[in-house]
């Protein structure tokens, strides 16, 4: 009679001692849950918090919490500092994205520094090579950033995700609004070839970057004035804080530049075989043929190269939701940050006047294969 109100007092510790190691468990758990979803980005990997908690919770009884119990507390926190270290699982994912804004940051900072130290390279069509390649910087110092803000700033926070997400909003939609500038630029050199050299000049073309700048800043400020989904998870798009509604409007407006690059495109090569057939008149068709087909192989690689990094992803975020997986995300957004990374080989380092000043800065000498003639406006 004497030793059943002890084994009770036993029982009701081992009781109390397991409801508190479950309390542990799921406030582990919850923790882990939410620094993962502060992300701006989605994680491909499950936090291994989340497994280990819920295994943990499903294994542990009564008689394990009173041995835990009994190790002392010391090891009840080193087990929460196991998994705090566990929830920060690098994705592959993030770090490909990482790895390709690094390569992106060091690529066009090459192409604005042979801008700005080279005194020939001042011409309206190479202030816009110097926009895009400005904008394709921005992209890759984003993403590093970005990749920082999710691994490596602790704890967790909301305003510098928020700047990464605008900043890396800004960086694309400028880089997207230089390549309409420099089709538009190309458009006018052949349809105003007389009067092109005379009407833009560089403060004029300056004066039209800065405006197309502006609505870019305004875009990548929008999650920071509020246009974000953190506070309803519900309205997230696949790559949050975006909103579904403001995706739609970008992956609209991106459809719509595109379209509008086609049909410049297109006039351009009317254009282009107008000039041929001019100059074939004149005895001169085997050069011209020449140009003609290199400036088509150009527009092949320009207009194919961006339809297939953008509208798959632009399509992705027309219909898809934070709902999708995040590996379709990841697959289609990858392919898109690396349109950033081929823009400078298309606009800069294809440029015979770029290769030269390249050349010049590597090895003081300029290679006899690059061409001496100047490029006119039949070039493509």
């Amino acid at each position: 009679m004497l030793q059943n109100p002890a084994a009770a007092a036993a029982a009701a510790m081992e009781e109390q001692l397991w409801r508190r190691q479950q309390l542990l468990v799921l406030l582990n758990a919850s923790s882990s849950s939410s620094s993962s979803s502060s992300r701006p980005f989605p994680s491909f990997w499950p936090p291994a918090s989340a497994s280990a908690a819920a295994a943990s919770a499903s294994e542990l009884s009564p008689a394990a919490g009173a041995e835990e119990a009994g190790s002392g507390s010391g090891s009840g926190a080193g087990g929460s500092g196991d998994d705090g270290e566990a929830s920060v699982a690098v994705s592959p994912w993030d770090v490909a994205l990482c790895a390709t804004g690094t390569v992106m940051a060091c690529e066009n900072a090459l192409v604005l520094a042979v801008l700005f130290y080279t005194p020939s390279l001042r011409a309206p069509t190479f202030l816009l090579i110097g926009s895009l390649a400005l904008a394709d910087l921005l992209a890759g110092l984003g993403l590093v950033v970005n990749f920082g803000v999710q691994y490596l700033l602790q704890p967790p926070s909301e305003a510098a995700a928020l700047s990464s997400a605008g900043l890396l909003l800004t960086a694309f939609s400028a880089s997207v609004c230089s390549l309409l500038a420099i089709t538009v630029d190309r458009y006018l050199s052949l349809y105003n070839a007389l009067t092109y050299h005379s009407e833009r000049t560089l403060a004029f073309t300056a004066a039209l970057l800065l405006l197309m700048w502006l609505p870019c800043l305004g875009v990548g400020l929008l999650p920071l004035l509020g246009w974000n989904c953190l506070r309803d998870p519900g309205a997230c798009s696949v790559l949050r804080p975006v909103t579904k509604d403001n995706a739609a409007v970008l992956a609209v407006a991106f459809l719509l530049l595109f379209a509008l690059m086609l049909q410049l495109y297109l006039q351009i090569c009317k254009i282009a075989f107008r000039h041929a057939q001019q100059i074939a008149v004149q005895h001169q068709f085997a050069a011209q043929a020449t140009s003609t087909r290199k400036g088509l192989s150009t527009l092949s690689l320009i207009l194919g190269t961006f339809a297939l990094c953008w509208i798959p992803f632009a399509i992705y975020s027309l219909v898809a939701d934070a709902s999708y997986p995040p590996v379709y995300t990841y697959s289609l957004a990858l392919p898109a940050t690396c349109n950033s990374l081929i823009n400078p080989i298309i606009y800069a380092f294809r440029n015979p006047d770029i290769q030269k000043s390249l050349w010049l800065a590597c090895c003081g000498c300029i290679p006899s294969g690059l061409p001496s003639r100047p490029r006119t406006s039949s070039d493509v």
